[in-house]
Order: structure tokens, then sequence, then C-alpha cells
């Protein structure tokens, strides 16, 4: 079974404001999309950037097969959402987009008040086989892109600059602790017996201190001599499946010409033991051709084919 995330981006319907222009630049992106889905065949694949619900049920529609599309309710001021695409059935267990207790309300621009939600909710779902089930959340944290007051993709001098990735980094964190809160609960206290995946795009590398947020007690990381030694810590920790993913594939965006690896997978202990392979791309390629995307208004990229992200993917085995 293979369990992937991919950032769609921007997929909405054409003729809307953010979507492409016209329908022939739509159905080129969902060609593409779909091209590379079929290439993938994922169980369960994770999305991001789902402007438009129909748009995904246009994609799911262009699949072979029976398809299945659950979406976040909590979308984003341009209507963007998270979501799954899945040929599993699933049921929701949870969606939310409230910073968890006692976080406060965090600062996101020079003005206006703090914010105590998510700008795009966090989707669980419980996937069930015939062999068994295991519960997969769904998360797109807050952008490094940064926007100023009026529209702005460039600040006025570099005191703006350094607010406003200060605030970008507040809300990410506090995203990072939202989604940290449900994967507990989704542990129900011991990950060595219950099978949790957390997908998405953090937008933060494996290092970053949002996304060490995610994964628990520290030690026992891929690839460190804590590995193969269990301790308590592992009835709670979450695995960054990202050291298993060949050091050539091992990027699903390009940014200012440097590759980076900012969508991820992390698995409780009890999948871990069961994850054979993990890479980007599609599975058999040594590595993935992606736009080099930079600092400037996405909607310049509102007609591009396929997505400026790579998908990112385990595979699992019971």
């Amino acid at each position: 079974m293979l369990l992937g995330t991919w950032n769609l981006e921007n997929l909405y319907r054409p003729g809307g404001k953010f979507g492409p222009k016209d329908k022939a630049a739509y159905e080129a992106k969902l060609a593409s999309l779909a091209a590379t889905i079929t290439a993938l065949r994922p169980s369960v694949l994770a999305v991001q950037e789902v402007g438009d619900p129909e748009a995904l049920a246009d994609l799911a529609g262009m699949l072979d097969g029976t398809w299945h599309t659950t979406l976040s309710e909590h979308a984003d001021e341009r209507g963007i959402r998270v979501g799954f695409l899945t040929s599993l059935p699933v049921f929701v267990v949870a969606d939310e987009d409230c910073f968890p207790a006692p976080v406060r309300p965090v600062q996101v621009g020079d003005v206006g008040k703090p914010v105590a939600r998510a700008g795009r909710g966090v989707l669980a779902v419980t996937v069930t086989t015939r062999a068994f089930f295991f519960d997969a959340a769904v998360c797109h944290l807050k952008s490094k892109l940064l926007s100023y007051g009026g529209g702005r993709f460039q600040p006025r001098d570099e005191g703006e600059r350094a607010r406003f990735g200060a605030y970008a980094l507040y809300r990410r964190s506090a995203e990072a602790t939202l989604v940290r809160s449900l994967a507990d609960r989704l542990l129900k206290g011991d990950g060595r017996e219950h099978d949790v995946v957390v997908l998405g795009d953090l937008n933060d590398e494996v290092s970053a201190a949002t996304t060490q947020i995610l994964l628990g007690p520290p030690g026992s990381e891929i690839g460190t001599p804590g590995f193969d030694k269990p301790d308590k810590g592992d009835a709670k920790r979450l695995w960054n499946v990202a050291p298993l993913i060949p050091a050539e594939q091992r990027y699903s965006r390009i940014h200012a010409g440097r590759r980076e690896l900012i969508d991820h997978a992390l698995v409780s202990h009890s999948l871990l033991n069961q994850v054979t392979a993990a890479g980007t791309g599609v599975p058999g390629s040594t590595a993935t051709a992606l736009p080099s995307v930079g600092d400037g208004d996405p909607q310049e990229r509102r007609n591009a084919t396929g997505s400026d992200h790579a998908p990112v993917w385990i595979r699992i085995e019971r």
C-alpha cells in the first residue's frame, strides 16, 4: 500500500479569481496531475491547495477505478483547504483549526487583531482496509512566503521583512502545535499499538523547529544511534521518514534554485515497522523535474501545468 502527500498548487476551476484563465489551461493541469497520480498508484493521497471542491472531484473523475474525496471544512481566505483522495473508504474523525489551549492568539501583522486559528484546517480520517485500519491526518502549515500590506510581496525595508518573517513563524509554530495535539489524540497514548500517519506541506525542512514540534519526545530519529533502542518515548513519538528517501530524491520543491524537502510523512512506532520504502515523485524515478519558484506573487503560476511540488510517499506492507 502506498500513502502519499501532494500539494496540488492552486487547484481551482477556471474563470475565477485564482484559477486558470481558461478551460484549456485547466484541462492541461488536470491531465498532468492525473498522470502523476496514476503512476503513483496511491491508496491514500493527502492533498493541499484544493481551492474548489469541484475541481478535486473533476480530478478524481479522470482516474481509473473508484475514488473518494474528503475535504476539510476550514479553508483560508482564498478558499484553499486540505483533504484526501483515496481508493479506500474513510470516515472523518477530526477537522480542526483552533489553536489548542493554552496557546494564545498570535500576531500576524503590524496592525489588526491576533489570530487563534490556523490558516487552514487539520483533517484526520480513519482509513479502513480488508486487513486493518489506521488514522491519517493532513495539514498545510503557514507558508514562509511573506506578504505585506496592500498585497505587496516585497517589503518597504528590512525591518518590515524581519517583522513579517517573525509573524509567519509565530503562526506556523502555533499551527504545528495544533497538529501535534491532534496527533496525540490519534495515538491514544501508545503509538506502539496504534497506526498513525501525519502527512502534509509543513512549509519547512526536516530540521526546522516547527517540524521538530511534531516529533514528540527527542531521540530515536531514523539514522541516529538510538533508533534501534526501544524506550518509553516510543509510545508518543512520530518518526519523519525523510532519511529513508534516497538522497538524490530528497526534495519536494525548488526555491530560488535550491532543492528543499518541505512536504513530509511522519508515522507512529507501529506503522514505522511496516514502512518498506519512501520517496518523492513517482516510484522508480531517480529525480523529479520541478520549476524553481521565487518569492513573487503566486498568481503568476495560475496557468501553470501540474504542480510546483513533488509528491512525497511511503510504501507499507503488513
